[in-house]
């Protein structure tokens, strides 16, 4: 199984919960894909796109069951990033954990491994 992770406020990610599928962040709706990290580029997306915010999930998805709607395109220093182009069936999450933010500042991530 090869997961990916997304960033995601608590508050959506109920909503999506609430639907039974997340169908993106404001900006996932406007570029039209929902933006994926690999276990490798995650943190940088957090202290990029979320530094100082609290109130966030990490969301371990696996990208295997996504089929053909999903694809790895050049982005951020031409590194390839997954995006979902079609809304995440809350049947491809294999678990969601809080992203808190540290006495630093900078977000404490769960072990990725598991």
């Amino acid at each position: 199984m090869h997961i990916i992770y997304k960033i995601c406020p608590v508050l959506l990610w109920e909503e999506a919960e609430k639907a039974g599928s997340f169908t993106g962040a404001p900006i996932d709706i406007q570029d039209g894909y929902i933006h994926f990290s690999t276990e490798k580029q995650v943190r940088e997306t957090a202290r990029r796109h979320f530094a100082g915010q609290g109130d966030l999930l990490l969301i371990a998805v696996d990208a295997d069951s996504l089929g053909e709607a999903l694809r790895y395109e050049p982005s951020r220093g031409g590194d390839l990033f997954p995006h979902l182009y079609a809304p995440l069936p809350s049947s491809a999450v294999r678990w969601v954990k809080p992203l808190p933010l540290g006495a630093d500042g900078q977000h404490n991530f769960p072990d990725l491994s598991r």
